[in-house]
């Protein structure tokens, strides 16, 4: 199977997923293969829902949305055109995905593919209903992908190389275990904010996406702030209150009331408006519905803290911070080539 058959199999399924970016799906009549996969998507969907409360409609849409602008010609060759993916002898790669939020895994899974190797998913049992389905639409648009793509719920055997999605924790058994097989392995990051106290409202508001977006829980939400010191709250609340119906949402709203029963009980300052806390912590992992902050007043002591930092961080947000710094709420719309972690997961492919 040449690369731009692959490529080809890839764009119609952007297609495909471009009926699911409104409230109600959309059914073209150009789409290959609608008639047979076009309504039972809809229930898996429907399903992945049920299966995890904080699979909601909204976000379950948004997921589908970025990866339908992603899966274009255009942005799949722009992406590949910086490699030489040819005479590959195709490997069968583990991918063991996270399931934080929908579709996570799903930039390893199309990176295997693409390069020519053979795929053995492990999926997280909290994202378990999507990716199958769209891996079976995919091999019949594209037949060669019959048999390269296998998804397993037991123990991950008979493989060549892995990429694995984990916490801390868990890294640690990634590490152990596949200490014999070339892998990526990857750990808890998050993603901070630089303010200058210089933003507008729309800075801050378009801010807010990088905070709430699927309630936080991913690598690329904005956990941490880091403010200049005398920095005062009051736009930067104003401008986060149009997401103040998230906490009609029972999942977050549990989160919201025990976070702030802890912060409470402890004595620990604090400021929240109702659905949302900000709370003075050096750490960059924030529970659900808190967001935290440090003050600073150095710009170059500030950098070379966080270049000491730099593992810990998926994203920097902020306006003339850094040189490879995120737009305000951009976080969640990566391009092809922003790779987790920074870590190019096709030169490894190619390599392995």
């Amino acid at each position: 199977m040449q690369l731009q058959e692959r490529i080809n199999a890839f764009v119609k399924l952007g297609e495909f997923l471009s009926q699911f970016s409104n409230e109600t799906p959309l059914k073209s009549t150009n789409i290959e293969y609608n008639e047979v996969f076009f309504d039972g998507f809809k229930h898996q969907l429907k399903l992945a829902e049920e299966h995890n409360g904080w699979f909601t409609k909204e976000n379950i849409r948004f997921a589908l949305n970025s990866w339908s602008s992603a899966l274009t010609l255009s942005n799949l060759n722009t992406w590949l055109d910086a490699y030489s993916i040819k005479g590959i002898v195709p490997k069968r790669v583990a991918i063991i995905m996270a399931g934080n939020i929908p579709l996570v895994g799903f930039h390893d899974f199309l990176s295997v593919l693409l390069s020519g190797h053979h795929v053995l998913v492990k999926q997280s049992s909290n994202d378990k209903h999507i990716l199958p389905y769209l891996a079976k639409y995919l091999e019949y648009v594209a037949s060669p992908f019959k048999g390269c793509i296998t998804f397993t719920e037991g123990r991950v055997e008979n493989f060549d190389a892995v990429i694995a999605t984990g916490s801390n924790n868990t890294s640690r058994y990634f590490e152990y275990y596949f200490k014999n097989k070339p892998s990526i392995i990857r750990k808890n990051r998050n993603s901070i904010a630089v303010l200058s106290g210089q933003e507008t409202t729309k800075d801050l508001k378009n801010l807010s996406e990088d905070i709430f977006r699927y309630y936080g829980l991913g690598c690329r939400n904005v956990s941490k702030l880091f403010v200049p010191k005398g920095y005062k709250f009051d736009t930067f609340f104003e401008s986060m209150y149009h997401w103040h119906p998230i906490i009609n949402k029972a999942k977050y709203a549990n989160n919201y009331d025990y976070n702030k029963a802890v912060y409470l009980m402890s004595e620990f300052d604090m400021l929240e408006n109702g659905f949302f806390m900000i709370k003075e912590d050096t750490s960059f992992a924030s529970p659900i519905a808190t967001v935290f902050y440090e003050f600073y007043d150095d710009v170059a002591q500030l950098k070379n803290i966080l270049d000491s930092k730099k593992d810990q961080i998926q994203c920097v947000v902020s306006k003339g911070f850094t040189e490879n710094e995120i737009t305000f709420g951009q976080t969640q719309k990566p391009q092809l080539w922003d790779y987790a972690d920074s870590v190019d997961s096709i030169e490894f492919l190619l390599a392995i």
